[in-house]
């Protein structure tokens, strides 16, 4: 499934304030419905159309029939409108939506989650929680539902980058099981060009900031913390630079990847594909095409730990399942989030190849890069959860400038430059 995510691949948006105006919420969603068919505890929505906004390429095949199909079988008379967004331009449309109150439920990506709570745009379930299933969620998922300790959305997935490898290079290299640790990593990369002649064992443009992100949480730093009620940048800090000790060694296997572009400039996938690179670092959609390279040729494993019993943590991109503030059918959309998240319908999450929100359906996670994933997904982190985090990430990213800086040149004067803007870019008032 490919899911080209605005979370996953860092393409932020700017989120504008939104109106809420959720007023009449309670009184549209008491008495109304065309017929008296009752079910589910006499809860009458017979009559009423449900609106939920997915994104393009999101729901695994299945899920929304599955979701539908109970739902309106639960609750007689009460439709389900799925509508399929696209990523292009979606920042505004959501914006208007929530103002508007013409969307019930809206997928988020989870970075951008923060932004619309904050705006006043989506409704706070945290009294819910339980109900929705929320007291399983995995913490490290939910975090980024969560604002000021409130919840305002449900984690749906996620999904997270592992070491992708030309399967054919490496059994040239004489080499078969996957390094339990990044020395052992290390050594494998060496074997790859000593003895299987790669010119780049692993393909790593310098800005690959994602990569450096979860070995910075395997350090336990962060990119920024709160101090006091100012934000303040977290790359001049001793776990900051020993994460891009690591980020250095493992980019000095990147012969051809330039230290002033990121891995889409060119598309990794493309590089890799040619067929003469060992290994990267990739989401699943950043694979060839079958027709450039085929399935078979290709194998993955977690980014090894310093230590055998972890591996390198990761930035977790996903979405989650919001309930817009000015929806007429608060309670409805309520009841539909318990059916969409409940374990038969976030099992097929995870059988279509995603980390479900739940560590209790990972058993259930298929596919040969999903598994991979899985094991860094319990160290994984996402971004400094606030509402200027986009900021952040506009161009020219500030956290991409110092990654070069300090490949090109002086660490802590990169480091400096970096935290600055990123505490200036994080402070503004929105």
């Amino acid at each position: 499934m490919k899911r080209q995510l605005i979370a996953a691949v860092g393409v932020a948006a700017m989120v504008v304030g939104v109106a809420a105006c959720g007023s009449d919420a309670k009184s549209s969603d008491e008495g109304k419905g065309g017929s008296s068919s009752t079910s589910a505890a006499g809860k009458n929505y017979s009559g009423k159309t449900l609106t939920v906004w997915l994104m393009d390429g999101s729901a695994p095949k299945g899920w929304t029939e599955s979701v539908k199909s109970e739902f309106e079988s639960t609750y007689p008379g009460a439709k389900v409108d799925f509508q399929i967004q696209k990523w292009n331009g979606i920042g505004a449309k959501i914006t208007t939506a929530l103002s508007e109150g013409s969307v019930d439920v809206l997928e988020l990506g989870n970075t951008q989650t923060a932004g619309y709570a904050a705006s006043g745009g989506l409704l706070d379930i945290t009294k819910d929680k339980a109900a929705l299933g929320g007291a399983d969620w995995a913490a490290n998922q939910n975090e980024a539902a969560i604002l000021e300790g409130k919840q305002y959305a449900a984690p749906w997935w996620v999904s997270n980058r592992v070491v992708t490898y030309n399967k054919d290079l490496w059994a040239k290299a004489g080499l078969s099981d996957a390094p339990k640790t990044l020395d052992e990593f290390y050594a494998d990369l060496d074997k790859l060009k000593a003895t299987a002649g790669v010119t780049d064992p692993i393909y790593m443009p310098g800005q690959e900031w994602y990569v450096y992100f979860g070995l910075l949480s395997s350090e336990g730093g962060k990119l920024a913390k709160k101090d006091g009620d100012k934000w303040a940048g977290g790359l001049s800090t001793p776990e900051a630079q020993k994460a891009f000790e690591t980020y250095k060694k493992l980019q000095s296997y990147s012969a051809t990847g330039p230290k002033d572009k990121d891995e889409a400039t060119p598309q990794q996938k493309e590089v890799f594909g040619k067929g003469d690179i060992g290994t990267m670092i990739s989401l699943g959609w950043e694979l060839p095409e079958e027709k450039v390279m085929p399935k078979d040729k290709i194998g993955f494993f977690p980014l090894p730990g310093k230590t055998a019993d972890k591996s390198s943590g990761v930035f977790l991109g996903g979405s989650n399942l919001a309930i817009a503030q000015a929806s007429k059918n608060s309670e409805m959309a309520k009841d539909f989030l318990k059916v969409a998240l409940n374990d038969k319908n976030e099992g097929l999450v995870a059988a279509a190849g995603s980390i479900p929100n739940k560590t209790s359906l990972n058993s259930q996670v298929a596919g040969e890069f999903a598994k991979a994933a899985l094991p860094a997904s319990a160290n994984g982190a996402i971004t400094p959860n606030t509402p200027t985090w986009a900021n952040v990430e506009n161009e020219p990213n500030p956290i991409k400038e110092f990654l070069t800086g300090a490949l090109t040149g002086d660490y802590a004067a990169a480091a400096k430059k970096a935290d600055d803007e990123i505490a200036k870019r994080l402070n503004q008032k929105q």
